[in-house]
């Protein structure tokens, strides 16, 4: 299990495949590197593709919180360094595109590529969760087991769940051997929370990004609505929106061969 000191904490990480360029895959609030593990196999033929555990989840430390995007891109960059990569390809989803913003804002060296998804770029004009998910997810009256699998259900494609269940039932098993850790989640939440002011927002900082950029969102995605993909296109000059038809939010869990495609055609 390797993992390596970088920015002052211990961070775990795995890399697949032995040539292309480096992609590094940035997970979402209390998410694992686990996140990625159905897009991985379809990358690592074309990428060196890097994925770690966020700090505060994991088997990455768990400083004490709250945390920023500023922090955690930094472990991202004391990362690539103490691996020897000096450029990667970056893709952050949901807590991870934050991550993935204020690096490419802060490390634009290090930055060949940028793919933001299933994000945006906080502040007041930033199209929020919808009332249907936000209803859902922060039910607190049912059991455990009953609010993840309706939190699944709300944040993948209508009808995914049902045609589904044997992933539906995996996703289960490794949340339940995998307990969110409360103060590792709640520090990981202080990001976006963080960013919900004009000042702190990243929108009028988005156009000082010139590396290509993906913006990839699910067509269903009711957690972050796919209106702000064209909102961070206006923002990212030169931007390309690709919306995958048959996805929610967790579309490298829902979707992984037409998203992994997607990403193929726009990093190679």
């Amino acid at each position: 299990m390797p993992k390596t000191k970088a920015n002052g904490i211990e961070m775990y990480y795995e890399i697949f495949g032995g040539s292309g360029p480096a992609l590094v895959l940035i997970s979402g609030l209390g998410y694992t590197h686990w996140q990625w593990h159905r897009m991985v196999p379809l990358l690592a033929p074309y990428f060196q593709v890097i994925i770690y555990d966020n700090r505060g989840v994991g088997q990455t430390e768990k400083t004490a919180g709250p945390y920023t995007a500023a922090l955690l891109a930094a472990d991202l960059a004391g990362l690539l360094d103490e691996l020897g990569f000096e450029k990667a390809i970056v893709m952050g989803h949901s807590m991870g595109g934050f991550i993935a913003q204020a690096f490419a804002l802060e490390y634009p060296h290090k930055l060949s590529k940028l793919i933001l998804c299933a994000t945006n770029f906080g502040g007041p004009r930033h199209v929020p969760i919808t009332p249907e998910a936000m209803t859902v997810l922060s039910d607190v009256s049912s059991d455990p087991v009953t609010r993840f699998k309706n939190g699944l259900v709300v944040s993948t494609a209508p009808g995914f769940a049902q045609r589904q269940p044997e992933i539906i039932q995996e996703w289960l098993e490794w949340r339940l051997a995998n307990p969110v850790d409360v103060d590792g989640y709640r520090a990981q939440m202080a990001i976006g929370l963080g960013l919900l002011t004009e000042e702190a927002s990243f929108e009028h900082k988005l156009g000082q990004i010139s590396a290509p950029t993906l913006i990839l969102f699910g067509a269903h995605d009711k957690v972050v609505p796919p209106a702000n993909a064209e909102l961070l296109a206006q923002q990212v000059k030169g931007s390309t929106v690709h919306l995958l038809a048959d996805a929610g939010h967790f579309f490298p869990i829902e979707s992984p061969e037409a998203a992994a495609q997607a990403v193929i055609n726009f990093a190679k």
